[in-house]
């Protein structure tokens, strides 16, 4: 009887052990991009950005917490952002992740109501996540429908009368307002509506006459084009905006893959100069500090909260 010729165990030896192979890579990388989804911590960054003289200005720059109820640890690390003291907190919206957390995020929020703040909405504050296939994130900036929102509607109103109630807060969705910050000074601010859900319409800032604001800060949720040429054309000294989770699936020594947005995966988080009509800003976009709760992993783009201090130019140091 004549033997079975090796080359086809061979083969099979070979494919199976390839298999194998790229199954543990596949958990490994998984595990780590969950693993990594809860380094939460803050990056500092500091901004001469003031004319000489004038005092320091803390910004805290939060968003895309995307929280899910119960999550304990992220509502710590939210609540123990207060530790940092800022003169004006700024948050980006996609706080909560499913339409039950909306509790858990009025307590993880509630020790930075202390503080000067405004914030803006993204998606996720008017419905909640929905099964999807991540490779699409991949290809193209995600979408919603109507019917999305129908089925996984959040309690909005529960939402905005909640971060509003101590008055501390102001929301500057599509309007605009001057705000006197904890060190006493002055500044416009104006914001849009989520761009991503094609909701955003620049307001313009406010032309107070009895104000001297010592800058003009711009905010919006989805740092798309549209909303950075008119914010910067129309006179904002700083831009912040979040969404992107700095590309959430990034690679070492080449960053973030897609941005979902309009913007290259460059820019998906940190600070660049933008140009428009003549004018230039400077654009800050934070990683956020969630990411989707049907997609929890983060890889090479830790989770952040961000301390902007804005410093006049010829100072190195803030606080």
């Amino acid at each position: 009887m004549s033997k079975s010729p090796w080359w086809p165990r061979r083969i099979l030896s070979g494919a199976a052990k390839l298999f194998t192979l790229g199954t543990v890579t596949a958990v490994s990388a998984t595990v780590f991009g969950v693993v990594s989804a809860r380094q939460f911590g803050i990056r500092y960054e500091t901004v001469p950005l003031l004319s000489e003289g004038q005092a320091p200005l803390r910004i805290l720059h939060i968003g895309d917490m995307h929280l899910v109820a119960g999550d304990r640890t992220k509502i710590n690390f939210v609540r123990s952002l207060a530790a940092t003291q800022p003169d004006l907190v700024v948050n980006i919206g996609d706080n909560p992740g499913g339409v039950d957390a909306i509790d858990d995020v009025l307590h993880a929020l509630e020790p930075l109501f202390e503080f000067p703040g405004v914030f803006v909405p993204g998606s996720n504050d008017f419905f909640g996540p929905r099964n999807a296939n991540p490779l699409r994130y991949l290809r193209a900036p995600s979408t919603t429908t109507h019917l999305d929102e129908l089925r996984n509607a959040v309690d909005t109103r529960k939402l905005f009368d909640g971060i509003t109630a101590r008055g501390t807060w102001h929301r500057v969705d599509n309007r605009s307002l001057t705000l006197q910050v904890s060190n006493g000074v002055d500044i416009h601010l104006a914001g849009t509506h989520d761009a991503h859900m094609q909701a955003d319409d620049w307001p313009g800032f406010p032309n107070a006459q009895d104000t001297n604001p010592i800058l003009k800060i711009a905010v919006t949720h989805a740092p798309y084009r549209r909303v950075l040429d008119a914010a910067v054309a129309d006179g904002a000294d700083l831009v912040l905006a979040g969404h992107t989770h700095g590309g959430q699936v990034a690679l070492p020594s080449y960053g973030a893959i897609v941005s979902n947005c309009d913007l290259p995966p460059g820019l998906a988080s940190g600070s660049f100069p933008w140009r428009s009509a003549g004018r230039t800003g400077l654009i800050h976009v934070t990683a956020g500090i969630g990411a989707s709760p049907t997609v929890p992993l983060r890889t090479f783009c830790p989770p952040e909260a961000v301390v902007i201090d804005l410093v006049p130019a010829d100072q190195t140091t803030a606080y």
